[in-house]
């Protein structure tokens, strides 16, 4: 068996940076005769990025051939496989919503390099220079995880069905960022400390106790009850959505969240309630007596709306409901961040802090009062957070000075 070789123009979208240099080198080998038919039987391959990949790759094959371990590669396209294999993923793992329209994310920011290409032309060198080009876009770290997460599963599949002989994702990376030594003792020319520049943004205690101020006094119905339970508990605004009165035990006083609200194009009637983030976000945790007494006006105050409107009501109780039309469906999320941006604005606070700067302001407020880490985790309902351990490391660092200062005193004595 003798391999043909020739360079040819690559078929990487030409509006997109060109991932392989513009040119592969492709080959074709026969392996002999069809036994059922007697026609030849010729295979290809292309995508290398020089002549000497191409050969040892037909070297490779030849000997799988004569060990009867050869795979014929199937020739479709990376396009077709992709959308083919998007149906078998949702229905093999019953992903949330929101997974499912990162996949299809994942899927379309690959097209421009893979689309016209067939899978088993598709090598470990196109791919990890399409991950490197993404890369280069300045995506977010977990933007590029969550394609390269994609990438992994459709052409695992295709391993799998024996579609591919080698999965090109083995082996793929994500280039890390180069790491420069900065002073961190030194500080910017605008006087801020670097090592603080990457806190996420939240209320200082006076802060919040101001706008929950405003919320009460000229807040609309509803207002001052959402900020609160957003700043006293730190649940994210789709777990406050979702919450249902049975979630509530008001003897107890506690508050269950084991679900959160996901509505992609924020169409009041076609919601749906997903389970939350991650397994660690199902929890129940103990409120201010506070939230229990607001939680027990508003539900005297809904229950007066059902009775005035009747029939219209759909009561699929919820807590958070819409008065306006829909009555009885849970508000929008995007309500939520609308009426905080008019109450920042009434306060006079900062207007960039959204409804989840309430969570991390929560996280600060409990580190100040002297609650664990580990605490802190368990009432947010998540394992491992870097923005939660940022903000408290922050918050705890002045009790952390204290430590070793008494240590020095105590060894000077």
């Amino acid at each position: 068996m003798k391999g043909t070789y020739k360079r040819r123009n690559c078929k990487c979208d030409p509006k997109k940076k060109c991932s392989c240099g513009g040119k592969t080198w492709t080959y074709w080998v026969d392996i002999g005769r069809d036994p059922k038919t007697g026609k030849r039987k010729q295979v290809s391959k292309g995508g290398f990025k020089t002549r000497r990949d191409a050969e040892d790759a037909v070297a490779a094959m030849i000997t799988d051939v004569n060990q009867g371990t050869f795979i014929k590669e199937s020739d479709v396209l990376f396009k077709d496989f992709a959308y083919e294999w998007l149906p078998m993923y949702i229905g093999r793992t019953g992903p949330k919503p929101g997974t499912i329209r990162l996949r299809k994310y994942g899927i379309k920011k690959f097209l421009p390099y893979f689309a016209h290409l067939k899978l088993k032309n598709i090598s470990e060198d196109l791919y990890q220079d399409a991950l490197d080009d993404l890369k280069s876009d300045n995506l977010a770290k977990s933007t590029i995880q969550g394609i390269h997460a994609t990438g992994k599963m459709i052409f695992g599949m295709a391993a799998h069905k024996k579609m591919i002989k080698e999965d090109p994702t083995i082996g793929a990376y994500i280039k890390k960022d180069e790491k420069k030594i900065n002073d961190s003792d030194e500080k910017n020319t605008d006087g801020k400390d670097p090592a603080e520049e990457d806190l996420p943004k939240y209320f200082e205690k006076e802060d919040l106790k101001t706008f929950l101020g405003v919320a009460k006094k000229h807040g609309k119905f509803m207002d001052a009850l959402i900020f609160t339970i957003l700043s006293y508990t730190g649940m994210r605004v789709g777990e406050l959505v979702a919450l249902k009165w049975k979630d509530i035990d008001f003897n107890k006083r506690t508050v269950r969240i084991n679900k959160t609200y996901y509505n992609e194009k924020n169409n009041i009637a076609k919601y749906l309630l997903v389970p939350p983030k991650t397994e660690r976000s199902k929890r129940k945790i103990v409120v201010a007596k506070l939230v229990i007494d607001m939680l027990r006006k508003h539900k005297e105050e809904q229950e007066k709306i059902i009775a005035q409107l009747g029939d219209t009501y759909s009561d699929k109780g919820f807590i958070f409901t819409n008065i306006r039309c829909h009555h009885g469906y849970p508000i929008l999320t995007k309500l939520v961040e609308n009426r905080m941006t008019t109450l920042l604005k009434k306060a006079n606070l900062n207007s960039k802090l959204s409804p989840h700067s309430l969570r991390h302001t929560h996280t600060s407020l409990l580190a100040a009062a002297g609650v664990k880490l580990e605490d802190i985790k368990d009432r947010l309902g998540h394992f491992d957070d870097e923005m939660t351990r940022k903000v408290y490391l922050h918050v705890t660092d002045p009790v952390r000075r204290e430590a070793s200062d008494t240590f020095e005193t105590f060894m000077e004595t």
